[in-house]
């Protein structure tokens, strides 16, 4: 009886040690899958970035961030001059503006002084630089002369040239390449004019910088845009379209005219005087290439092609 007292005592003694280390068990395994999810969240964390989250770009890794959004791949070549490509080299001038000589005095071998001795041979090298300080703007003075007639006596006087206004201005040149900086490369006005002064000598002020948009704008209208709206609409083929843009700080639609080398647009509504507004299409007589909207129909004078995009096969 006493044996199996013993034993039941000790079934009963592994049965609670088996059932507290199940207990553990089930504790480890709930800690365990607890942390998991922990790191998982850290690490989807830490993976986000300004492309896959709200965060802004300013706390992307800067180690990260260049190799993460890099879509360019090696394309196996070598840097530089590729084989087989010709060269390219700059060749000297005939008429440098400047020109040193460079003569050694003494013999590099005993010394002899070389003052008078026969040259063997001259080896010419050029250096392509910008003239040191800003050259002076290219002044040009209009004398107005007015002069009375000895008959009857009217004061007649001369007419300054178009484009010649004011005491003091500037003329076309320096016009183009104020227009060139802060619309060909988008500079701020005040940089553009501090660059036309280091570079041109031409102090000009910001406000005068701020002017040269427009000014090239109506210049444009006035002597460009008809040429390239004659281009358009004597061209053989052309294309139209129209899609919403902002424009005088209300949605407005811009009209499109263009070839494969020209490009017209202007701003208007949707009807088919705002069309012809653009003054191309009701002189045009060539393949018209279009979208379905009806706004074209009363250009009777043009061949209607629509675009396979818009085409009703397409459609279908």
């Amino acid at each position: 009886m006493r044996l199996l007292a013993d034993r039941d005592a000790t079934i009963t003694s592994q049965a609670a040690r088996l059932a507290e280390y199940a207990g553990q068990l089930a504790a480890q395994a709930r800690l365990i899958e607890r942390l998991l999810g922990r790191v998982g969240e850290l690490e989807r964390q830490a993976g986000k970035d300004s492309r896959t989250s709200s965060r802004p770009p300013s706390s992307d890794d800067p180690y990260t961030k260049a190799k993460a959004r890099s879509s360019r791949t090696s394309s196996g070549r070598s840097r530089g001059k590729q084989r087989g490509e010709s060269g390219q080299t700059r060749n000297m001038v005939a008429d440098p503006d400047e020109t040193v000589t460079i003569d050694p005095p003494l013999c590099s071998d005993c010394g002899a002084p070389l003052a008078g001795a026969p040259v063997f041979a001259t080896r010419r090298q050029q250096i392509f630089d910008t003239p040191p300080p800003p050259p002076r703007p290219h002044v040009t003075e209009y004398r107005i002369v007015a002069r009375t007639c000895p008959c009857c006596g009217t004061t007649t006087a001369g007419h300054s040239p178009a484009g010649v206004t004011g005491r003091v201005g500037y003329g076309p040149g320096l016009l183009a390449r104020a227009t060139w900086l802060v619309v060909a490369h988008h500079l701020p006005i005040r940089r553009a004019g501090r660059i036309l002064t280091a570079l041109l000598g031409a102090d000009v002020s910001p406000g005068w910088v701020a002017t040269v948009r427009g000014r090239a704008a109506r210049l444009l209208e006035v002597a460009f845009l008809p040429r390239v709206r004659a281009l358009i609409a004597a061209a053989p083929v052309a294309h139209a379209d129209e899609t919403t843009a902002r424009a005088d700080g209300a949605l407005r639609y811009l009209h499109v005219a263009c070839t494969d080398y020209l490009t017209v647009m202007h701003t208007g509504d949707r009807t088919a005087a705002a069309i012809d507004a653009g003054g191309v299409w009701p002189a045009f007589t060539g393949v018209l290439m279009r979208d379905g909207y009806s706004g074209y129909a009363h250009l009777t004078g043009a061949l209607h092609a629509w675009c396979g995009a818009h085409s009703p096969v397409h459609l279908k």
